[in-house]
């Protein structure tokens, strides 16, 4: 169990990111505010907690990878690159501008920390299993981490790498699914239902964990539990909140690509406390 003094940290520097993200977006005036902020806080566990990387020195052989699957959160990690020093916070406020290495999908070639290019969805659990693969091959202790949509996972190529990485016992891949229950067009269960997610990885050989997606001390246990199993990749199931942090934008679908306005920013920050 971490100390409590730890979670709140990870809770505060949570709370820090989700004000970089709506910041950054009402900026662009363009991107995803929902899924951003849903997934932020297994990505801030990971930055901050429990992920072995060095921003003085990204291509460092040894460091733990992490793959976002769903490119367009890439205002989350952006926001996790920046605080933890891959370059300046300032960077952010040039979000989807033309000749900015920050764009609205990661770009490998252009942004320091970013392992692989994604926005094509169901391509970068692909990704994660061949850096898995590699790494094992290469004699290498680093993990890897890549975080789904729920919606994305209706992507058959999703289930084709999942084969593989239970296949080839890839132990040292942890996959988090942002389980929000939302895409752009709707309930994922209504535009295509995927569920039951846990059984069907089960069946696939998957060891699986079902967790409070917002639950700090939750995520970080499960990120730890994975590292114990030794046969099998793991799937962590983060029960989610689209928008979450924000109620006005919580369980909306329409905030899945909207960025926030000048007025809800404000309300938005007053809220997060950062007025």
């Amino acid at each position: 169990m971490l100390k409590e003094e730890t979670v709140r940290e990870l809770e505060q520097a949570a709370r820090k990111l989700r004000v970089e993200i709506l910041k950054m977006l009402n900026t662009a005036s363009s991107g995803h505010t929902g899924g951003s902020l849903s997934a932020i806080d297994a990505m801030t566990a990971l930055y901050f907690h429990k992920m072995r990387h060095d921003p003085s020195n990204p291509s460092w052989e040894d460091r733990d990878r992490f793959v976002l699957s769903k490119g367009h959160a890439a205002p989350a990690l952006y926001a996790c690159l920046a605080e933890a020093g891959y370059f300046p916070r300032d960077d952010l406020k040039t979000l989807r501008r033309l000749g900015s290495h920050l764009q609205g999908h990661p770009d490998m070639n252009k942004t320091p920390g970013v392992e692989v290019c994604t926005g094509s969805l169901g391509q970068g659990l692909s990704q994660a299993v061949g850096i898995a693969m590699a790494s094992r091959l290469a004699g290498r202790s680093s993990r890897v981490y890549s975080l789904l949509g729920d919606g994305e996972v209706q992507e058959g190529q999703i289930w084709e790498a999942a084969m593989a990485a239970a296949h080839y016992g890839l132990s040292n891949l942890c996959v988090i699914l942002d389980h929000n229950g939302l895409q752009i067009d709707g309930k994922v269960e209504e535009v295509m239902n995927v569920g039951p997610l846990g059984p069907k990885f089960l069946a696939f050989n998957w060891h699986v964990v079902e967790v409070d997606g917002h639950d700090m001390q939750a995520i970080c246990k499960a990120y730890d539990h994975a590292e114990e199993v030794t046969d099998q990749p793991t799937l962590i199931i983060a029960r989610t909140v689209k928008g979450k942090g924000v109620p006005f934008f919580e369980h909306k679908a329409n905030y899945h690509g909207t960025p926030p306005s000048d007025d809800e920013l404000n309300r938005a920050l007053e809220h997060l406390g950062h007025a």
